[in-house]
């Protein structure tokens, strides 16, 4: 046996050397999943498994292409042979091969979400509704979700339910505009994203030929981070798997936190149900965190009562304790934050990269980006606005794009008067309603523009159809970066960025040009057989924020990033912020048991980024919507053992202040007083809210009253003070000990 499976431990040896059957790796945090999937991969091609018949399916093409390299190290060049990428990419190619089937052309064009809302704003001003009601992002929310559900225009519309969901959020006309946006994206010759999934199972469905192709061609199929995928990727998958049985699904239920793009946990929690032979396999040795870190997230997920149980454990070294800071409010969070770094980089030698700091929303970043400003700290926020979604960008690819294809109709509306040639918005919107009426693509019109549109605008139409098919000539004989090249000279608009020398223009040409490198980068790829204009495209339209670049080079950088964007990273040391309640865990997310504990599993997966320090903040007021809010410590905070905590930059005189934020006082005063590891009190039971709560008017709230909380259980009020606009309560609950509450924020009910 070759060598890489002596430096495998026990479960992960039997992963990777599972012959044929269905296969479920249940992998903890930091205990070597991309290893075991990679070896799994490795030894199947040295088991005689042809590398054309395994199927690898990832979340990001970051992953798939570190695999890729992992595997080729072990078995050499055979592993490029491997069908290996992203769903939407996979399942992209293969729709590409079988496009006609479903009545598209193979050089369909992919629209990213800005596209689909562009084309979404259309089709309401178009039936003439109300675009303040029927806003862009929500409906094209609403039509994600129906596809990703395998809810069909037709479908949608028949459905009672959804109808009257669709009613009572006083928006009755989504099924119609549902409908409208799938028939203009298929004249468009274009798919959504959520297309690439939702034509896959139409095509599987209504073609069982070719479903039998991708059956008997695929041995084994390999699915990365099972726990964030959707009904549609699991159906698929399960499809695909169903003549050999050899599905083998890589996972943590305990980091699906993606419930909000569709994710399903129960594709994991189920898993076994639907593949009764399945054979389990638990990794439960952490090899990123600490002792201290790796308890500590223990704790905190053990109170998830959706889940599979395991027991994560590591032989990394015990590490320090879990430094909590409270702040004033959230400006003081950031400057305590950007201190501490600060301090760790001096004391310790640490570099910028090995920092981050975590928060629940991009929002969040503000205060940490000024603090870190001010101390010199450099650092790059992940999730801000991507090179490929700048409008020098996007102008170019739609040229690109429309050169590839003609029937993309979002890609039209962006270059036909770019750069200008005298031809207004109402001259394109009738060539678009044209199209529409006539169920023709906008190609067809400027085709034959003379029947439609006369004077300088028809004659400007007329030599833009002309430049285009002057473009098309190059496609089979050049490769990308030639067109590409041609392109953006030809039609003007490196001539009209070269032309601009404000600050702005010259980093707008310079983007450009940046483009044209990447594009040249693609080509001399020797990974990349295809070097077409249409190949490239294709790459750059599947493309995920962590697949690109920091635009400097320099990496040396605090990086700040919501925990959704952290998943699947380490840092050396770990800041999570704001952890007050309604902040995290989210107010949104507090209606069901189900929400909740997505919430907690997105504060695991926070602590378990970090490699040897973390550290927890909150403040006790922060603005929200232009008002002073005085908050009050997540509930998390508590969940955690406290035996891993210590409360940092806390004066002594602190402690016995009296605080505005009510449930922050006893916490705080344990962590101030703790000097050495004790094992916290077993948690109080969480209060169940009665079957009939409802928050009262606490304007004539008086001492003595009776009153329920949703978390604190029942109490007595025993002191009730105003304070300018502001009114506190003093209560003693049952359970939760005394709490003084802002009565303008707390939900209370009156019960006597």
């Amino acid at each position: 046996m070759t060598d890489y499976i002596s430096t495998l431990n026990e479960p992960q040896r039997q992963a990777v050397l599972h012959g044929d059957g269905p296969l479920m790796i249940i992998a903890g945090a930091g205990s070597g999943k991309t290893r075991v999937l990679t070896f799994r991969i490795a030894h199947l091609i040295e088991s005689g498994i042809d590398p054309f018949r395994i199927l690898a399916l990832t979340f990001t093409n970051k992953a798939s292409g570190e695999m890729r390299h992992r595997i080729e190290s072990v078995v050499g060049s055979e592993a490029r042979n491997i069908w290996m990428g992203t769903f939407h990419s996979v399942f992209a190619k293969i729709l590409r091969i079988e496009a006609r089937a479903i009545g598209y052309t193979s050089n369909f064009s992919i629209y990213d979400t800005d596209d689909s809302k562009s084309l979404l704003k259309s089709i309401i001003r178009e039936f003439g509704i109300d675009d303040k009601v029927y806003r862009p992002n929500v409906v094209f929310s609403r039509i994600s979700g129906a596809k990703n559900r395998l809810v069909g225009p037709d479908d949608y519309l028949n459905n009672p339910l959804i109808q009257a969901d669709d009613a009572a959020a006083r928006m009755p006309e989504i099924g119609r505009i549902y409908k409208a946006y799938s028939l203009r994206c298929f004249q468009a010759n274009a798919m959504d994203f959520d297309d690439l999934l939702f034509n896959t199972n139409v095509l599987f469905r209504d073609h069982l030929d070719i479903l039998n192709k991708y059956q008997h061609k695929f041995r084994h199929v390999l699915v990365d981070e099972f726990q964030d995928t959707n009904v549609s990727q699991y159906l698929i998958t399960r499809k695909l798997s169903a003549v050999h049985q050899n599905i083998c699904v890589v996972g943590d239920d305990a980091q699906s936190i993606y419930a909000f793009r569709g994710a399903n946990i129960e594709n994991i929690l189920n898993f076994e149900k639907d593949f009764p032979d399945v054979q389990t396999i638990k990794l439960e040795q952490n090899y990123r965190s600490t002792k201290t870190i790796v308890h500590a997230a223990n704790s905190v997920i053990a109170r998830n009562r959706a889940q599979l149980r395991k027991s994560v454990f590591t032989d990394n070294e015990e590490g320090p304790l879990i430094d909590v800071i409270k702040a004033a409010s959230d400006n003081e969070e950031g400057r305590l934050v950007a201190t501490s770094i600060f301090e760790a980089k001096m004391q310790e030698s640490l570099h910028n990269n090995d920092f981050a700091i975590l928060y629940r929303t991009n929002a969040q970043s503000r205060a940490f980006e000024e603090a870190l400003r001010k101390l010199s700290i450099k650092y790059r926020i992940v999730g801000g606005l991507s090179f490929y979604q700048r409008k020098e960008i996007k102008d170019l690819l739609a040229y690109l794009r429309f050169t590839v294809n003609q029937s993309d109709e979002e890609a039209f509306k962006r270059i036909i008067n770019l750069p200008k040639r005298g031809i207004g918005d109402t001259t394109v919107a009738k060539i678009a309603v044209v199209a529409a009426e006539n169920q023709v693509s906008v190609w067809e019109v400027v085709s034959n523009i003379n029947q439609y549109v006369a004077g300088r605008a028809g004659i400007a139409i007329e030599g833009f159809g002309t430049l285009i098919k002057s473009f098309q000539l190059m496609l089979e004989k050049k490769d990308a970066y030639e067109v590409a090249a041609h392109i953006a000279k030809a039609s003007g608009i490196l001539k009209e960025l070269y032309e601009d020398k404000t600050v702005e223009g010259l980093s707008r040409y310079e983007n450009v040009q940046e483009l044209l490198n990447a594009i040249k980068e693609f080509v001399d790829n020797p990974e990349n057989d295809d070097k077409s204009l249409s190949a490239f495209l294709q790459a750059v339209s599947l493309l995920t924020s962590a697949d690109e670049k920091d635009d400097d080079g320099d990496n040396d950088k605090v990086t700040l990033m919501t925990i959704h964007g952290a998943k699947g990273l380490e840092f050396r040391n770990v800041y999570i912020v704001g952890l007050e309640e309604d902040l995290f865990p989210s107010q949104l997310m507090l209606e069901s048991r189900a929400d909740l504990e997505e919430e907690r599993r997105l504060f695991y997966v926070a602590i378990t980024r970090s490699e040897k320090r973390l550290t927890l903040s909150y403040a006790e007021s922060r603005y929200h919507y232009g008002r002073l809010k005085v908050c009050e410590p997540s509930r998390f905070l508590m969940e955690i053992d406290q035996a891993y905590l210590k409360m940092a930059r806390l004066r002594p005189s602190e402690v016995e202040r009296d605080t505005p934020s009510g449930g922050s006082m006893s916490f705080v005063r344990s962590l101030a007083q703790k000097t050495a590891r004790t094992q916290a009190p077993q948690p109080t039971v969480a209060h169940v809210p009665s079957a009939d709560f409802a928050p009262s008017d606490t304007s004539t709230l008086t001492e003595g009253m009776r009153v329920e909380h949703m978390k604190f259980g029942f109490g007595t009020v025993k002191k009730v003070d105003q304070n300018g606009n502001d009114r506190k309560a003093v209560i003693q609950f049952e359970s939760a000990g005394e709490k003084t509450l802002l009565l303008s924020f707390a939900k209370l009910k009156i019960v006597g």
